[in-house]
């Protein structure tokens, strides 16, 4: 498919976004209605990366007709994107992982490291358990295949920004599998935590203040209160909120 039939293709699928102020015939807004302008909330930004030209550009045509979301920036490959991470800190990564071969996801951890808050979404051609596991247990909030229309990639930008979890429906349905071995024997969702970092995060799942799971776990407050903060740097997450969400899509925090 040329660049310019993919570009069309996401055109065609884009939905009618934005809000529309109501007015009377006078041009005037309904009585009782504040006229006075109000400041538009900042644009949520979004970095583009994937080795393919006609991807980025569609997905960058898409973005543009939404008016409170703003591309800031393109990357080609690994280094790419974490000088434009660097630069502009977007709130929301969208990127293949295979742009630099199978070692390309490890991207994904090296952009949270750098910024905390951006959230990534793995938009790949890829549908395999493999590649699907290896950029969730990197921190990639959500992830798409290709074949996403053009609500599906809207629906996933905002779902990553809003700190929510989101894959395609695909995935969905065999999700539990994947974090289960065909053996039976649980795998735990994040390995970048410690064992006592899991040990917090399941208890801040399960809606625990700090001041609770230090008593269950016989610590210091300020000992947890660190631990918290080593497992939203890791996890990518910005607050307790997104930490909970993310915790409980992973199945945490249900028992």
């Amino acid at each position: 498919m040329s660049q310019q039939e993919n570009t069309t293709r996401l055109l065609r699928q884009l939905p009618h976004h934005g809000n529309t102020e109501r007015r009377d015939d006078s041009g005037r807004a309904p009585e009782g209605e504040d006229a006075s302008p109000r400041r538009a909330p900042a644009p949520l930004t979004v970095l583009l990366a994937d080795a393919q030209p006609a991807i980025r550009h569609g997905v960058r045509s898409l973005l543009e007709h939404i008016s409170d979301i703003s591309v800031v920036g393109e990357a080609t490959t690994a280094d790419e994107v974490l000088a434009e991470t660097s630069r502009c800190k977007p709130d929301v990564l969208v990127v293949d992982p295979l742009m630099d071969g199978p070692t390309g996801v490890q991207v994904i951890s090296q952009v949270l490291r750098m910024t905390p808050a951006t959230g990534v979404l793995v938009f790949s051609s890829v549908d395999d358990d493999k590649a699907i596991t290896s950029a969730l247990h990197a921190g990639a909030r959500g992830y798409l295949i290709k074949r996403a229309n053009a609500d599906q990639i809207l629906r996933g930008i905002q779902a990553v920004a809003a700190g929510e979890a989101i894959v395609d429906k695909s995935i969905a349905d065999r999700l539990s599998d994947l974090i289960r071995p065909a053996g039976g024997q649980y795998c735990y969702p994040f390995p970048q935590l410690t064992n006592r970092e899991r040990e917090v995060l399941e208890r801040i799942a399960a809606g625990k203040s700090n001041s609770t799971i230090a008593r269950e776990l016989a610590l210091a407050s300020k000992t947890i209160s660190n631990r918290v903060s080593a497992i939203f740097g890791k996890l990518g997450v910005a607050d307790r909120a997104q930490a909970i969400v993310l915790a409980r899509d992973a199945g945490l925090g249900h028992g």
